[in-house]
């Protein structure tokens, strides 16, 4: 496994790959790895013969009240970890490397309206951050394939979005949320619980299996099932940003007549921010 911190090294690399007609995938990340991303680098070593997994803590992605000097940046236990995987190769690019003309003059990419709600909403300007970065990616490596997790749906719809719209020549697959042993999907966040907050944690992925039974037995009343799941969430200690039933391929409203279901929901334990989803078909 090579580890490079510049677009040449990475260039030498990428077209003695291609000489040798490679199918390169790449696994982006902003580090401080678990067993989820593991997942997403063992998904693009099925699918490809080169596997790229890239570091960079984006700053374009956090907002004016969000710490970006305070997220965990460990590239040695990141390597270490990777060194278990089928990783060919790291990028861990300097904030130079990617935004040369530095962030108040670099090109911002958008997408309307998904980007907006949900996550979106109450990060104003996060999913342009995470467009932004990921297509200067793209560029940068030029994967046949980039893989994703489903723990972020939103991201992952919008990076499909884009990637659409705009013509890249790079196939989008969704890895499956990996989760603890109770149900908590795993997150980089999931650290700053307390011992307390973490044994209620879980509850969250319950909350969404309850809603998604009740969709499968044939429960169409979206905004009941919205507000009980808010309700019981509340009764457990969660400050719920949003709970929502959404439809699977373009997070519109449902209709009476959906087959195909995306239930998402934030809620905060204490100071710690958590996001889940549900994937519920009829």
């Amino acid at each position: 496994m090579k580890v490079v911190k510049n677009r040449l090294e990475l260039e030498e690399k990428l077209n003695e790959w291609r000489q040798n007609n490679e199918y390169i995938a790449l696994v982006a990340t902003m580090g401080n790895l678990h067993k989820g991303h593991s997942s997403l680098v063992e998904i693009a070593n099925k699918y490809a013969s080169k596997v790229i997994v890239s570091i960079f803590v984006n700053p374009m992605q956090f907002g004016k009240n969000e710490d970006f000097d305070k997220y965990p940046r460990n590239l040695d236990d990141d390597i270490e970890h990777l060194n278990k995987t089928s990783t060919d190769l790291i990028f861990a690019p300097s904030k130079e490397t990617i935004y040369p003309h530095g962030l108040e003059e670099a090109t911002s990419i958008s997408v309307p309206i998904i980007s907006k709600q949900f996550c979106g909403k109450s990060r104003p300007g996060h999913f342009d951050g995470v467009t932004s970065v990921v297509a200067r990616l793209f560029i940068m490596v030029q994967p046949n394939i980039s893989v994703f997790g489903e723990k972020d749906f939103q991201q992952q719809l919008i990076i499909r979005h884009m990637s659409s719209d705009l013509n890249l020549p790079v196939k989008i697959i969704t890895g499956k949320t990996i989760r603890e042993h109770d149900g908590l999907a795993m997150s980089s966040r999931n650290q700053y619980l307390n011992d307390y907050e973490r044994q209620n944690a879980s509850f969250l992925y319950q909350s969404l299996m309850q809603a998604g039974e009740k969709l499968k037995k044939g429960d169409k009343d979206f905004k009941a099932l919205e507000k009980d799941s808010i309700k019981s969430l509340k009764s457990a200690g969660f400050s719920v940003e949003y709970f929502s039933i959404r439809h699977l391929h373009d997070l519109g409203v449902p209709s009476s007549n959906c087959k195909e279901f995306v239930i998402l929901t934030a809620a905060k334990l204490g100071l710690t921010r958590l996001i889940d989803n549900a994937i519920v078909q009829i």
